[in-house]
């Protein structure tokens, strides 16, 4: 955690770090260059978020033995409530998980090296942070990725990437200009099988594909249905942070925590929860993951009328692509998965691998020759981002990638919401001739909330 401490070059460990990714990109900065796992040469990595799913990724930096957990921040203190009623998350207890990690780690029952924070400004202010972990409801992904680009933070931002398209054209444009990694926690790129679905199709094993089901859930929680009546704000919960740009609305338990994905002020629903992996998926497959479909229409999705969710309820839209392949994007009960058919058979597979069949014996076993297309190696979404920090190459899951994935997103939700066919031009980001659907592209900022 002494990262501003200079090297006998005179240079810092990060101007190290990326000065030596300029001339061997893609390569690994060797051990007797950096001096194996010493603190000094440790990545420092600040969490933001901790939540359910910062549960998960906080473990994930835990356990890679060149990284050092040095702050947490979050607007909650400490509580039940999140996705399953026995968590009990917040800054408080995700700076225990990290402190009894290393405390466990250094053989000495003790350590007291993780801060705490409420305001995620501070972190950024940190010169010893080179990484942070966003990891936060949909609404402040684009305005912390853009301050931590801005403070030369490298980033692991969780899908989706953004919550509409302008803010991941702007996240795009801030990554690039400053000159920072950012892996988009799309985590089923690294998982083998799945990968491998996607190089099959890439590589033609099944002719020419046609046509794509990409299957979402319903909704895994309910909340309050009719009219509904505000709560207090729980003690140690900064309520009007974690709005953060959104719309201030008054404050209820199910508003808050894993349930911000089922309102629309905060997300897009299981469209952009899950949607988020197999849209994902099913566009690096046909290679158009920095592109998206030309047409995009609801195919009969159902949408709330009162209650305090008002995300889609049953998700069913349709999409083309310049060279007329389809994609249908349907809510299923019974399935998490990416199907595709082809001139010369199917392919299917489950998210992280499972379910992996097809219509031709022995194709899931087949090997990518190697003079066919590879998707990459990548079996850890987070070492792999890591590695790329130190080599300053790209992620398996660039920023890029994931605006485009969650363009796709939106675009689903939006004609949804229309109920029309839209004409979607990728290059200019802009609907072809609809005023209407072009103004839900972005979304005004509360007043103060602005910074991006």
């Amino acid at each position: 955690m002494n990262s501003t401490k200079k090297h006998q070059t005179g240079l810092s460990r990060r101007d190290f770090l990326r000065r030596a990714g300029t001339v061997a990109a893609f390569t690994i900065v060797p051990a007797r260059v950096l001096g194996q796992f010493a603190p000094s040469n440790r990545i420092n990595v600040a969490m933001i978020g901790c939540g359910n799913q910062s549960a998960i990724d906080t473990r994930a930096f835990l356990v890679e033995p060149d990284t050092q957990v040095v702050a947490v921040c979050d607007v909650n203190r400490a509580s039940y409530g999140y996705k399953t009623e026995t968590q009990y998350l917040g800054r408080d207890p995700m700076r225990k998980v990290v402190e009894e990690h290393y405390a466990k780690q250094n053989g000495t029952g003790a350590y007291r090296g993780c801060d705490a924070y409420n305001d995620f400004r501070e972190v950024l202010s940190r010169r010893d942070v080179d990484v942070v972990a966003i990891v936060v409801p949909d609404q402040w992904h684009a305005t912390m990725t853009i301050m931590a680009a801005r403070a030369g933070k490298d980033i692991y931002c969780e899908k989706p990437l953004s919550l509409t398209v302008s803010e991941g054209r702007a996240m795009v444009n801030a990554v690039r200009r400053h000159g920072v990694v950012l892996q988009t926690g799309t985590h089923h790129r690294s998982a083998a099988r799945t990968r491998h679905m996607c190089e099959l199709v890439r590589n033609g094993r099944i002719g020419k594909v046609r046509r794509i089901t990409t299957f979402v859930p319903g909704w895994n929680k309910a909340g309050p249905t009719g009219a509904w009546e505000p709560s207090p704000i729980p003690d140690g919960f900064d309520y009007d942070f974690w709005l953060g740009p959104a719309p201030w609305e008054p404050y209820h338990q199910d508003r808050c925590f894993y349930n911000f994905r089922f309102i629309l002020d905060y997300s897009g629903g299981q469209v952009t929860n899950f949607g988020a992996h197999c849209l994902d998926l099913a566009q690096w497959a046909i290679g158009t993951d920095r592109t998206g479909p030309v047409e995009i229409e609801d195919a009969g999705s159902e949408w709330p009328t009162d209650g305090l969710f008002d995300v889609a309820s049953n998700v069913r839209f349709r999409a083309r692509y310049a060279d007329g392949t389809e994609l249908e994007c349907v809510q299923s009960e019974e399935r998490l998965a990416c199907r595709f058919e082809g001139t010369d058979g199917w392919l299917e597979s489950g998210y992280g691998g499972s379910g992996f069949a097809s219509s031709k014996p022995g194709l899931v076993n087949s090997v990518i020759g190697p003079n066919e297309i590879s998707l990459g190696t990548s079996v850890n979404h987070f070492r792999n981002f890591l590695d790329c920090v130190r080599s300053r190459g790209e992620p398996i899951a660039p920023v890029e990638v994931g605006h485009c994935s969650a363009t796709f997103c939106h675009l689903g939700n939006i004609a949804m919401r229309l109920k029309r066919k839209l004409r979607w031009n990728p290059h200019t980001e802009q609907f072809i001739a609809d005023d209407e659907a072009n103004r839900m592209l972005s979304r005004p900022y509360r007043t103060g909330w602005a910074w991006v």
